[in-house]
């Protein structure tokens, strides 16, 4: 891989956006849980790397996943059929790195396998699954990267039958109030990648947030707003195009 997809390796967070209090939680103390605020964002002139998107991430020291009791497997289950119902999704986006970089933006997943993230202005960014490959395009630069979706943590969420049991280390279940925390690494050592997802429970469940986290222990957070199920999203949107001046814009 070349210097720019080794960039993104510090990492982030899939999920998007604005943000959303959970004070008096279990897991307000935690550092890596959903933020109340994204404080002191970076002016947009810095030009924040994309991060998170491939399997770079932090390895696993040992196999870290945990013996689950009969509640912890409901709920792995329940996460699992909630990805594996979702055909269709839209919604906004705000990325916050560990060096508190805020990148925002739209994005659209069509199931299985296939995801576009569109960067606002001034970024001039788009990361783009096909379904086989995940492309991260910066058309300021005009530059590309793409490696196998099969290589990164995201395959495990967005195949035709998910089932998080069967696929995933489980390494952290926790449930507070209307909130569940699941850590989940890929079974499959080709496959490298630890996650952590947010769910709301009320009034259902609900991807609200991801943290991924690099070799260095650095965390990207993406925050979700706005979510809206669509069964009729344009597969125009998840073709990888090529980079050059006659590009189009799907609508």
């Amino acid at each position: 891989m070349g210097s720019y997809m080794r960039d993104f390796q510090r990492l982030l967070a899939a999920a998007a956006v604005c943000s959303f209090a959970f004070g008096g939680h279990a897991f307000g103390q935690d550092a890596d849980g959903p933020s109340a605020t994204i404080a002191n964002p970076v002016a947009a002139k810095d030009k924040a790397a994309v991060k998170g998107w491939t399997g770079q991430v932090e390895p696993a020291k040992n196999d870290g996943s945990v013996v689950l009791d009969a509640e912890q497997t409901k709920l792995v289950k329940l996460v699992s059929d909630y990805f594996g119902s979702v055909q269709g999704l839209k919604g906004a986006f705000v990325q916050v790195d560990a060096d508190n970089k805020r990148m925002k933006g739209k994005f659209f997943v069509k199931r299985p396998g296939r995801f576009r993230f569109d960067y606002a202005l001034p970024s001039k960014q788009i990361i783009v699954s096909d379904g086989e490959n995940l492309a991260i395009q910066d058309l300021d630069l005009n530059n590309e990267d793409r490696v196998s979706l099969d290589q990164t943590p995201f395959r495990m969420l967005l195949r035709k039958d998910v089932d998080l049991l069967r696929d995933a280390k489980i390494t952290e279940v926790q449930q507070a109030d209307d909130l569940i925390v699941l850590g989940l690494e890929d079974k499959d050592p080709d496959a490298p990648g630890k996650i952590k997802l947010y769910l709301a429970t009320k009034p259902s469940i609900e991807l609200k947030e991801w943290v991924t986290t690099d070799a260095q222990g650095l965390n990207t957070r993406v925050e979700l707003l706005g979510l809206e199920k669509s069964n009729d999203l344009d597969s125009n949107l998840f073709k990888i195009q090529s980079l050059g001046p006659h590009r189009t814009t799907p609508n």
